[in-house]
């Protein structure tokens, strides 16, 4: 029996390392390090400020292992899990295991920052960590399953408030699963804010709630990340979500693929409140990478912001296919969307595919407004019909007359929907809405476009806004089945651009304003050609207007500006009714093709087209044209069109 403490020593000269290991933790305590070891009345050993209870070690040895300060290994093998810590750290850390369930809680004293590297397989097994410092968490070939709700239910439960780090290594994958019967909020739950990185690849299925959960920010870099499955979103986070590349894959989820919540307020371990107004909260950022998102929740979201959503680089491919639904709480009916903000969406960058198909589905809906430039392309389709929902009578795909039926009631397809203000001032954006009342592009508010290409084939109005719309320049192709090409409900200003509209036959026009709420149509520039007409008593200026009151259906146009080619375009099939040509709807025998250009126009039928292809195939510019011949214009008549077709359909 020892009477007395004493010590043991290790020779700093030779790159030794003792090893104490308690159980399956192994913990590394370099030469150069330790110095001093000291026993406690013989029933205690001290090293680097961990003391150990001699009764709990179960080996000590010496190696030359080399040691890294601030590291944690967990290695997963079936039923359990062996542990290494390195020394510098070891008297910060308490470590609890139960199989291949892990838990380590970090002392409030720890000042550095710690690495645990994660790898192995087990089917019964979790990661949970628990301390007020940041921390990175390193994804090295891991599989790990929970099926134990009393062990966390998440398969790796980060519950550090503060930055944590998650390097998914590069060249490995990593597959995480959760307990189907806990009270986890994510497979991977990360209290704080979590920064992804590295190239490896991370699959996650959550099977109680979201598959990714962290309670702050979410960042990634590079990594890969697939959601297979998740009962709610496939990622849920607050304060922000920045993505600058890599690739996220979701699938199979209950409600949104990714949802940002604006963080109001929180509460802490002491219980007080901490106001987070004011801050970068409820917001999505895309800078680069891809994404791919398929949705079929209804009324579900590929992506939905509380706050804004900025998109300047990177692929989305998003697909919503959820049928619309009511709101018991808001008592007015919910739809799918590809991208949904409760604030406003602004996209200068990037490829986006957007397709929705449910009825209802939205492309973009934005409750702020909606912002379009520089290099971004976007292509939205939405297939679905109109929802309709009184509270007690559902139909999805509706097809009766909503005339007299409150908004409230109904939702209808849009690929553009904002309720304030949108500008587009570059970018391309192509848009086909073939559903019942499906609507183009609509703004609550008032619609400029400045510059950019505009495609949109729909149903209902191609391009609507509830105030006043102004075309400043830019490429537009505007055509409707059922509706007007261009529906101004305030007054409809052509200043500039290219601008070809197609409207329905009669009552609907290719280019409406609101007289009966005595606005107007007012065109001072641009080159124009309308197939439908114009609003009557349209104010026209600074060039001429003229009409051909027959033209050749499925036929290449030359449009010339004072002997001078200015628009190369393909007309609609011609039939009796209007229907049918290229794209959705077509032009009528009995519709008014009308032209406008800064000085005399001219127009050539059955011409060889070519150039820069515009508007998806029916539009050349700049463009070259040969042969054809003359198609006779007359004056236009003011008079001609009569009134458009109102203000589109309900949300």
């Amino acid at each position: 029996m020892l009477l007395s403490p004493f010590t043991i020593h290790l020779s700093p000269l030779f790159a030794q390392t003792l090893n104490i290991q308690v159980g399956n933790v192994t913990y590394q305590f370099p030469a150069t390090q330790a110095g001093e070891m000291p026993f406690g009345g013989g029933s205690t050993l001290t090293v680097m400020g961990k003391t150990f209870s001699l009764s709990e070690i179960s080996r000590m040895y010496v190696d030359e292992t080399q040691v890294t300060d601030g590291a944690v290994a967990v290695v997963y093998n079936g039923s359990s899990a062996a542990i290494t810590v390195a020394g510098n750290i070891a008297r910060y850390l308490a470590i609890t295991q139960s199989g291949a369930h892990v838990s380590i809680t970090q002392s409030s004293d720890l000042a550095d920052e710690i690495t645990y590297t994660l790898s192995g397989s087990s089917t019964n097994g979790g990661f949970y960590m628990s301390g007020s410092y940041k921390a990175t968490v390193e994804l090295s070939g891991l599989t790990l399953t929970n099926v134990s709700a009393t062990y966390s239910g998440a398969a790796v439960h980060i519950q550090n408030s503060k930055r944590i780090k998650v390097k998914v290594v590069t060249g490995t994958t990593n597959t995480l699963v959760d307990a189907a019967n806990g009270s986890q909020k994510g497979c991977l739950y990360i209290k704080g804010h979590a920064e992804f990185a590295q190239y490896g690849t991370l699959n996650i299925t959550g099977n109680v709630k979201h598959g990714i959960k962290t309670g702050e920010y979410m960042t990634l870099k590079n990594a890969n990340i697939n959601i297979l499955s998740a009962v709610s979103d496939g990622i849920n986070c607050s304060q922000y979500f920045l993505m600058e590349s890599g690739t996220i894959t979701i699938n199979n989820v209950g409600d949104d693929g990714i949802q940002c919540d604006i963080d109001d307020t929180d509460t802490g371990s002491t219980g007080q409140t901490t106001d987070h107004e004011g801050e970068d909260s409820g917001n999505v950022y895309i800078l680069g990478g891809t994404l791919n998102i398929t949705v079929s929740a209804t009324a579900g979201k590929d992506i939905k912001a509380d706050g804004d959503i900025i998109i300047s680089g990177g692929k989305v491919n998003a697909k919503a296919s959820g049928n619309g639904t009511w709101d018991t709480d808001d008592l007015e009916t919910k739809s799918a969307a590809c991208l949904s903000a409760d604030g406003n969406i602004a996209i200068s960058g990037g490829t986006l595919t957007l397709t929705a198909s449910g009825s209802g589905g939205k492309g973009i809906k934005a409750d702020g407004t909606f912002a379009l430039c520089d290099s971004a392309v976007v292509v939205i389709t939405t297939t679905g019909g109109l929802y309709y929902n009184n509270g007690s009578t559902e139909n999805t795909n509706y097809t009766g007359n909503t005339d007299r039926i409150s908004n409230s009631y109904y939702s209808s397809p849009k690929a553009v929907k904002a309720t304030g203000i949108i500008t587009i001032s570059g970018g391309k954006i192509f848009v086909t809405t073939s559903g019942r009342n499906g609507e183009g592009i609509e703004s609550k508010s008032t619609v400029t476009i400045n510059s950019g290409e505009i495609a949109v084939n729909s149903y209902d109005d191609a391009i609507n806004s509830t105030s006043d719309m102004t075309i400043n320049g830019g490429l537009i192709y505007a055509r409707a089945t059922n509706n007007d090409g261009l529906d101004a409900n305030g007054n409809c200003y052509i200043k500039g651009g290219i601008v070809y509209a197609i409207g329905a036959s009669s009552p609907e026009v290719a280019i409406d304003a609101n007289t009966e709420e005595q606005k107007k149509l007012y065109i001072t520039g641009g080159t124009i050609v309308a197939v439908g007409g114009l609003e009557s008593g349209s104010s026209i200026s600074g060039g001429t207007c003229k009409q051909a009151s027959s033209w050749t259906g499925s036929a290449w146009h030359a449009l010339y500006n004072n002997g001078e080619l200015a628009f190369v375009f393909k007309t609609p099939t011609k039939s009796s009714s209007g229907g049918g040509g290229y794209g959705p709807g077509g032009g009528g025998s009995s519709q008014k093709l009308v032209v406008y250009t800064s000085s005399t126009p001219t127009l050539k039928s059955g011409i060889t087209g070519g150039g820069t292809e515009v508007f998806d195939g029916v539009g050349y510019y700049p463009a070259t044209a040969a042969g054809g011949s003359s198609v006779t214009l007359s004056s236009y008549s003011n008079s001609g069109g009569g009134p458009g077709g109102g203000g589109g359909w309900g949300w």
